[in-house]
């Protein structure tokens, strides 16, 4: 770039660069380096990122490997046809070799992963890199639960983790740690407000606008699937919150959170009788009600839509959502009724085969970030 350029313009002009050529950049001269590196301008470059990107997690059943695999999630008529195969890193691949492992969420275009090995390793597909975190106090015995969480604080742009060890017999039942990646080390949360009810975690975890948002059950009259509400940690103050569900959402066990755009989402699985004007080979479909949480003090919740079965009676299940709103599905696609990857566009309820093949399918949305470099 000309030096007749100023600076500060050729700064504005990198910032809407994508990470790609920003790391190729970092070579041309030791301004640019400087300037990529820092974090004033990885923390802008944040903001001017809207190009989102699917990460897909399938069982390949002809080569019999998993395989993940990138598609960018335009609005253009390419999608879903420019499908980039992704390496994942060794710790990660080892990882699932030898331990049940859990993909907690993607924040910031990070991804966490943590197995019974008592690690994490959070990953930034875009740039390759990946951090191994120790995870301490992790042994359960009957009476102590772990629960971890994940997320990037969007003040400090600081990647956490966040430990929940529960007592389930002493009164005072929480514990809750932090481990923030520019100190690398683990410290008490900053509130010290913490739940005082030993709620039942339900694996389900989502990052939206700085919140850590976790779906329990406080276990009402002593039986499993009752009493459902959500639990909300704020990466920013440290400081735990409860969201009430919908009354009709309180006592059911089918649920699951997500996504859509920068807005949360419950996703409630239900079995309906099928109509008289319908026929199909079973007396019940499954049907998905999907709730988005309107932002505000009340944290009221508006019933969007509801998908169905598919239009062959095939069932379906719900992984992510695109950024247009479309619904990503595991779908039982015809004639032979294999498992693929289909988008599902909910008003005109038509299905686009993504030509991803397999069983276990698995979806996450990202944005590509420089955190990490």
């Amino acid at each position: 770039m000309s030096d007749s350029i100023p600076f500060e313009i050729q700064e504005l002009i990198i910032n809407k660069l994508p990470v790609e050529p920003l790391i190729r950049f970092q070579t041309v001269c030791k301004a640019w380096k400087s300037l990529i590196d820092s974090s004033d301008f990885i923390r802008n470059h944040i903001k001017q990122q809207n190009q989102q990107h699917l990460l897909v997690r399938y069982h390949d059943p002809l080569h019999r490997e998993v395989k993940y695999v990138s598609i960018p999630d335009n609005d253009t008529a390419t999608f879903p046809h420019h499908k980039v195969p992704v390496t994942i890193p060794q710790l990660v691949v080892d990882m699932y070799k030898y331990y049940t492992v859990i993909t907690i969420d993607s924040s910031h275009g990070l991804f966490c992963f943590f197995g019974i090995d008592n690690k994490a390793v959070i990953w930034n597909p875009s740039i390759r890199k990946v951090v191994d975190v120790v995870l301490p106090h992790m042994v359960s015995d009957g009476i102590h639960v772990n629960v971890l969480g994940f997320g990037v604080c969007p003040e400090s742009i600081d990647p956490k983790i966040i430990k929940i060890r529960i007592n389930t017999k002493d009164v005072v039942p929480w514990q809750v740690e932090v481990f923030t990646l520019s100190t690398r080390v683990w410290r008490n949360a900053y509130s010290s407000n913490l739940p005082s009810k030993c709620f039942w975690f339900g694996g389900h975890q989502v990052v939206v606008g700085g919140v850590v948002y976790f779906l329990v059950s406080d276990g009402v009259d002593g039986r499993d699937g009752c009493g459902n509400l959500i639990v909300s940690f704020d990466l920013t103050s440290e400081e735990f919150g409860e969201v009430k569900l919908p009354d009709s959402l309180t006592v059911t066990r089918n649920l699951s959170l997500l996504k859509l755009r920068e807005s949360l989402v419950v996703i409630e699985a239900c079995l309906e009788e099928l109509g008289p004007e319908e026929v199909g080979r079973a007396y019940c479909k499954r049907v998905y009600h999907i709730w988005r949480m309107e932002d505000g003090v009340s944290k009221l919740f508006e019933k969007l839509l509801s998908i169905d079965n598919s239009p062959d009676g095939s069932d379906v299940d719900i992984r992510d959502f695109r950024k247009t709103g479309e619904a990503l599905l595991q779908w039982l696609a015809p004639p032979d009724l294999n498992r693929t990857l289909a988008a599902y566009e909910p008003y005109s309820k038509a299905i686009t085969n993504l030509g991803i093949n397999g069983s276990y399918i698995f979806v996450y949305s990202f944005t590509e970030t420089l955190l990490l470099l």
